[in-house]
């Protein structure tokens, strides 16, 4: 190797040490987007496009029941299984009226869920549930915190927190 070749080599070495550093000053200098929580919090108006785990709308004259006619039409279009409703069995001639069995969605008779549950750990936040939906009972939540030490509690019950909500309101 001559030495032009070692220079020539040297100096195209040195142009892009200085074009990466060029690149790495500009990042640097650009104000931060990443979030330290619980230092700072996200601020509402970024919140426009979030999604969070779906949740329960209530209906216009009376929040804390909930719009969903137990369908059953989310649970079938969702990929992830992440969504468990169960309705109240009615009771057949000759049983005793007083335990309420319960049965996945839908069951003849039944227009309200008796049980809602998401499990968030499973969820894909593909939006197919609410979109399916006939009677438009579904919407993606904003809550940002979302944080959890055991995988038991992202299985949330979406009628006790619509109750929860409506009370706050």
């Amino acid at each position: 190797m001559s030495v032009t070749e070692l220079f020539q080599e040297a100096y195209t070495g040195l142009k892009s040490l200085v074009i990466g550093l060029g690149v790495t000053g500009k990042a640097l200098t650009q104000p931060g987007i990443t979030v330290l929580y619980p230092m700072q919090e996200v601020e509402p108006e970024n919140m426009g496009s979030f999604r969070g785990h779906v949740e329960l709308i209530g209906k216009d004259e009376d929040p804390a029941v909930p719009k969903c006619v137990a369908c059953g039409a989310c649970v079938k279009a969702c990929p992830s299984n992440c969504l468990t409703i169960l309705c109240p069995v009615a009771a057949k001639e000759g049983e005793a009226a007083g335990e309420v069995k319960m049965g996945p969605a839908p069951q003849k008779g039944s227009k309200t869920p008796g049980v809602f549950i998401v499990d968030f750990s499973l969820c894909s936040l593909c939006g197919q549930c609410a979109k399916t939906c006939p009677v438009d009972s579904l919407q993606f939540s904003d809550n940002p915190y979302m944080v959890r030490f055991d995988r038991q509690e992202f299985k949330i019950d979406l009628l006790a927190r619509l109750q929860r909500l409506a009370a706050e309101e």
